[in-house]
């Protein structure tokens, strides 16, 4: 399933779609926003062009179909070569450009593509094309930091509550600092098993190189899960469940909601 989202260069839109974290920018709106539609043909019928895309699907793509590459390059430059997308992807299975059908369709290549595309139209569209990618992509590294850190902060949070609840219901007036500490402890790493199947001190065992700790290390979705968990655990704490009990309800719930979480749309569009 692929997402669109645009960018603005002197005021015309050129479309981005994104499919498997992949970026591919609209040579059809590039290309309309000069007047030059037929201009794709014309770049694409230059020998340079095919030289470049040969070695751009060298490096990305182990599938590249090379026997039909050297054909098409070495019919490249001549007066009656013509070579559409369609007939270079059909040929050699190239996936750096392409060609979607339909009321938004057109042709589309990836960025490095593009950028070579842009300066075939003019230096300088080419650099203000870099530009506004360049600004796109800050935006959604902004975004995306953005949302992490409000779900880091919940965590940090709900994590007083959770110890308020586990010091006013679990830990009795006579343990000492000491004791009411491993009472703490213990807690964090119940969590820790219903999310994340170990504890503490097993993910430090297992990642003996790793900086931080096993919370510092999770996804965007167990953050989430782990922020509703604490308050979950606090309320249960509170209704008197023992230990052994809330771990399970707690594995359950984490369980579904990971499940979910893993297919919201909504959640993936943060990535």
């Amino acid at each position: 399933m692929s997402k669109s989202k645009t960018i603005n260069i002197e005021g015309k839109e050129i479309t981005i779609i994104s499919q498997n974290n992949d970026d591919f920018i609209s040579l059809t709106d590039m290309a309309k926003s000069q007047m030059q539609e037929a201009i794709i043909i014309k770049w694409l019928s230059v020998k340079s062009t095919i030289e470049y895309l040969g070695e751009w699907e060298a490096l990305y793509n182990p599938d590249f179909n090379y026997t039909e590459f050297g054909t098409i390059k070495n019919a490249a430059g001549s007066n009656n070569f013509v070579l559409s997308v369609k007939q270079w992807i059909e040929r050699t299975g190239a996936i750096g450009l392409k060609a979607k059908a339909g009321r938004y369709g057109g042709t589309f290549a990836t960025k490095d593509i593009a950028f070579h595309f842009g300066m075939w139209i003019s230096p300088k569209f080419q650099l203000l094309l870099v530009k506004e990618f360049q600004r796109l992509k800050n935006d959604e590294s902004n975004r995306l930091q953005l949302n992490w850190n409000l779900q880091r902060t919940l965590a940090k949070v709900n994590y007083h509550i959770h110890t308020d609840a586990i010091k006013q219901n679990l830990i009795p007036n006579e343990l000492t600092t000491k004791q009411a500490s491993f009472v703490y402890a213990t807690e964090a790493d119940l969590l820790n098993m219903a999310l994340f199947g170990k504890t503490a001190i097993e993910w430090r065992a297992e990642n003996p190189t790793s900086d931080g700790n096993i919370r510092d290390y999770a996804s965007l979705e167990q953050l989430v899960v782990l922020t509703n968990l604490e308050s979950i655990n606090a309320v249960l704490i509170s209704q008197g469940i023992e230990a052994s009990a809330r771990l399970l309800q707690l594995n359950i719930i984490a369980i579904q909601q990971l499940t979910t979480l893993v297919n919201n749309s909504t959640l993936k569009q943060l990535k």
